[in-house]
């Protein structure tokens, strides 16, 4: 790191991830906590020598460059304390403390690196739980005992999802969730082995039903218990973790949402469940050559294999020991919304780049990718970024929101488009095919050009999917269109009913 790099560094004035320190005469006692908190957080840059002035809005005044006036005694203590019991872990190399010149004064610069999740939390006087930091944008906190247990558990190698959930066995299973997602394996793995044994063994094989040798305990893990588990059962072992989706797309008059997916008594409340019940409602409007009669085929295009491969991260990811969790799926006009509760156990440029994949959960991972959902090789983010790219939607965007456990996967859509290589709209004088419920939508639309959906649902008798499903259809076959705002615009008929085939 050069000079105008730190000059950019103070400009942009980033305090989640760099700290200045007076530091003149010898190494500040506060550095410690900035250096287990960076560590646990995503890196960071210490600058010593430097003042930062808090109250300074102007970027260009903000810090303020003294020096140090004895830089090799403050390089030797430094590195005397990280190598003792000060600090849990000493993460740097040679080479991220330098001693530089700024402004013609002496100022040390320390980079901290992102801790490897292995020896996360890095901590402070031998006390994990009294002394382990993170860092947000005001500065270093304490972090909370739910975060430092958060950080232990990612440092398992085994993952989180095998652990023996005492007292839930296989009267646990949601039968019905089981044997659908036997149907799928067997369909995707015809000479399987595994597809002979009994439901027990079956799920012993995926790490989704272990027996404790040296105890004799035995019973469903957790990722057998959320995959496939009753939704009664789940919420009485795990009532902090919760899946929900929200479609905010195609809003009409004073509508805050029009289709939510929570635990309402009336679905299974398990994973399984969750991601068939919202994969075809998440991909409803996306451009496509086809329709699709199942959730996946050889043949789909590049942009719903992402969207499943996104939503197989966010499950595979996912902390559900974390208070308050939740697993989030939104849909809006422009983008989907993926959240996670967690944070990234890779650093973020790792993930973009590809290659490695560390998953919280490897066997609900390694369930979803024998069905077809997600891959185990590194490869799924850079997956998701070709497929997106291709087809010329803008950047996904991958968010490490650290100060509230949270990851978020934005994807921008263009469902408005018509599907690929068709035309906007058919001519207007063009004979068009309808379905008899598009046939009956067609009049109500002439009649009021305001109506909603819930109006069409309850006029036609059939529910509010299946109008958004025709109206979309309606649209890109150029017989209706959307005039202004969802809240204040109006339909308009493109095509006379004379026109119509019967």
């Amino acid at each position: 790191m050069g000079k105008d790099d730190i000059v950019k560094l103070l400009l942009k004035g980033e305090r989640i991830t760099l700290e200045a320190k007076l530091a003149e005469r010898e190494v500040p006692k506060s550095i410690w906590g900035t250096y287990s908190a960076f560590a646990n957080t995503i890196g960071g840059t210490i600058l010593l020598g430097v003042e930062e002035h808090r109250q300074e809005k102007d970027p260009a005044k903000r810090y303020e460059i003294h020096g140090v006036e004895d830089a090799d005694r403050i390089k030797k203590d430094f590195w005397n304390t990280i190598n003792s019991n000060k600090v849990s872990q000493n993460i740097l190399q040679d080479d991220d403390l330098e001693v530089m010149q700024m402004d013609g004064k002496v100022i040390i610069r320390i980079r901290v690196p992102q801790a490897s999740w292995r020896v996360k939390p890095v901590y402070l006087n031998e006390n994990v739980y009294k002394n382990s930091f993170k860092r947000n944008h005001e500065g270093d906190y304490h972090c909370t005992i739910d975060q430092v247990k958060a950080m232990i558990r990612d440092s398992n190698d085994d993952g989180n999802d095998g652990l023996l959930m005492e007292h839930y066995g296989m009267d646990d299973i949601d039968p019905d969730s089981l044997r659908q997602y036997r149907s799928e394996f067997r369909e995707e793995n015809q000479d399987h082995v595994w597809n002979k044994y009994d439901d027990k063994t079956f799920l012993k094989s995926f790490g989704g039903y272990v027996v404790d040798r040296e105890t004799g305990k035995e019973g469903l893990t957790l990722a057998g218990l959320l995959m496939f588990g009753t939704g009664l059962a789940i919420r009485e072992r795990l009532s902090n973790f919760r899946m929900d989706y929200v479609d905010m797309s195609h809003l009409v008059g004073d509508e805050r949402y029009h289709d939510r997916l929570t635990y309402d008594g009336r679905w299974e409340n398990n994973l399984y469940q969750f991601l068939h019940l919202v994969i075809p409602k998440l991909t409803l409007d996306l451009p496509r050559p086809f329709r699709m009669p199942k959730l996946k085929r050889e043949d789909d295009t590049p942009q719903l294999k992402a969207v499943r491969e996104a939503f197989a991260n966010a499950i595979i990811h996912s902390d559900v020991f974390l208070s308050g969790g939740v697993l989030r799926i939104d849909k809006y006009d422009d983008r989907l919304c993926l959240r996670n509760p967690g944070s990234l156990k890779l650093p973020i440029e790792q993930i973009y780049e590809g290659g490695t994949s560390r998953a919280r959960n490897p066997r609900m991972q390694n369930m979803l990718r024998m069905i077809g959902y997600g891959e185990n090789l590194g490869s799924g983010f850079p997956l998701i970024l070709t497929a997106w790219k291709d087809a010329g939607w803008g950047e996904p965007v991958l968010k490490n929101k650290v100060e509230i456990d949270e990851v978020e996967l934005e994807l921008p859509i263009k469902t408005k488009n018509a599907p690929v290589n068709a035309p906007v709209n058919a001519p207007v004088n063009a004979p068009v095919q309808l379905s008899k419920t598009q046939k009956m939508i067609l009049p109500i639309i002439q009649a009021n050009k305001y109506v909603t959906y819930e109006e069409l649902a309850n006029t036609i008798g059939v529910d509010r999917t299946t109008i958004m499903r025709n109206i979309g259809t309606m649209k890109k076959k150029g017989v209706i269109e959307r005039v202004g705002g969802d809240k204040s615009g109006h339909w308009e008929v493109l095509l006379d009913i004379s026109h119509l085939n019967s």
